[in-house]
């Protein structure tokens, strides 16, 4: 059987995939290099150290810019392996297609861990002459899954995965591992570039992979591209829907923000407001909300969900231009629920138009960042303290994998006096 490996530099095929390259039963294998957009064939009759050495010739130093050439690219070079129509994708002989996780730790890696899932379902209900310039448009894919692609579980930390196939290295793939790892990539050894550098962590001694459905796929990606705008590859990436943990968390924080306040008060701007998992839980209880939300996927599911409630508007600002309003009348309370993780500046938080801040934080991040600026501000002064929910370990993407949800800390914060 034909092997296609598909990798973002030329020494993760050996990280995560050297029980592919090394398999007794290999025929020829074909490693796709996508910071390349370049295949790299490995005879089916080269041993294992001659196709290590093929490999190890192509590593490069670290370089920021290594990044996935995109879907088309990669069906584009895809077909040329094969994996395409006339390749027999779908045959038990046909070619197998393996890849990074799409909930690889390291964005790069995560990012042509789907952009390749999502190629190969598009090469498989395309013609032989060429990829449509739709297919790949985000609406076209969602339903199609990644057929005849395996993951690799790759680097991740923070989620435990539900494998599909094990593969323990023995002693001798081990040190052929350690080996290449030290003729080839020094000074990857040496990087301090978190998306580059090789710890021991990014170099098994067992490889593990899955399967995954487009939309298992899709969310994994959104999951863990939660700080940049790949977390709107999904409706609800956080599972605010289904979560026991996030429903949990949304409810006890509606209910927190009810026993401080009442909806003659007046408005309440929350700013983030996400697809408004809280919004209508606070608009349920009769309050009047101002949800801003600045991600364009966002904000067009946000207004839908609260569309016809009147109690309801929604706009772009971020936080930066709320900090800039000054417009009566005040609101009764900003909310920062869960979204001071994105490195603004909280500063901002001295010019919101309100005397009361609701803040909800995990409890590193409150302890790390919130409260030690605390102490050095002469504008709030923290009037209530709580745990709104405890840590809790849960199931994601349908089961696909769990992690340790970490809990959320609420921080009341008044305005100091004049």
């Amino acid at each position: 059987m034909t092997d296609i490996v598909v990798v973002l530099r030329a020494e993760d095929a050996v990280l995560d995939f050297l029980s592919v390259l090394t398999d007794a039963h290999a025929g020829e294998t074909r490693v796709i290099l996508g910071d390349r957009a370049e295949i790299l064939v490995l005879p089916a009759g080269a041993g294992a150290d001659e196709r290590l050495a093929l490999l190890g010739r192509h590593v490069g130093p670290a370089a920021n810019g290594a990044a996935s050439p995109g879907p088309e690219v990669l069906a584009g070079l895809l077909r040329a392996c094969g994996a395409g129509p006339g390749g027999s994708p779908g045959a038990a002989d046909g070619p197998r297609v393996w890849t990074h996780s799409p909930a690889d730790n390291r964005p790069g890696r995560r990012r042509l861990g789907r952009d390749t899932s999502v190629a190969r379902a598009a090469l498989d209900g395309t013609a032989p002459d060429g990829v449509p310039g739709d297919t790949f448009a985000p609406t076209a894919l969602t339903a199609r899954g990644g057929r005849g692609v395996r993951h690799a579980v790759g680097y991740s930390p923070y989620l435990q995965f539900l494998s599909d196939l094990d593969r323990p290295l023995d002693a001798a793939r081990v040190a052929a591992k350690l080996d290449f790892v030290n003729r080839w990539c020094g000074p990857l050894l040496a990087e301090r570039e978190a998306e580059f550098a090789l710890g021991t962590a990014r170099v098994p001694a067992t490889e593990r992979f899955f399967d995954a459905s487009a939309d298992e796929r899709d969310r994994l990606f959104a999951l863990l591209a939660s700080l940049d705008d790949g977390a709107a590859a999904v409706e609800d990436p956080w599972e605010f829907a289904t979560s026991p943990y996030e429903r949990g968390r949304l409810d006890a924080t509606a209910a927190w923000i009810g026993e401080h306040l009442d909806p003659a008060d007046g408005p309440l701007v929350e700013v983030g407001a996400c697809e408004g998992a809280l919004t209508g839980r606070l608009a349920a209880a009769g309050f009047t909300v101002r949800a801003t939300e600045p991600n364009p996927v966002f904000r067009p599911r946000l207004a839908t969900a609260l569309a016809g409630t009147a109690s309801v508007t929604v706009d772009d600002a971020d936080l930066a231009r709320l900090a800039k309003e000054d417009a009566p009348p005040r609101a009764a309370a900003h909310l920062l629920i869960e979204m001071l993780y994105y490195d603004q500046d909280l500063a901002l938080l001295d010019s919101l138009p309100t005397g009361l801040l609701f803040v909800s934080l995990e409890p590193e991040a409150l302890d790390l960042r919130l409260l030690p600026w605390l102490e050095r501000s002469a504008t709030w002064r923290v009037a209530e303290q709580r745990v709104l929910v405890p840590p809790r370990v849960e199931t994601v993407c349908a089961g696909r994998a769990y992690l340790s949800k970490r809990g959320s800390v609420g921080v009341l914060l008044r305005r100091a006096p004049d």
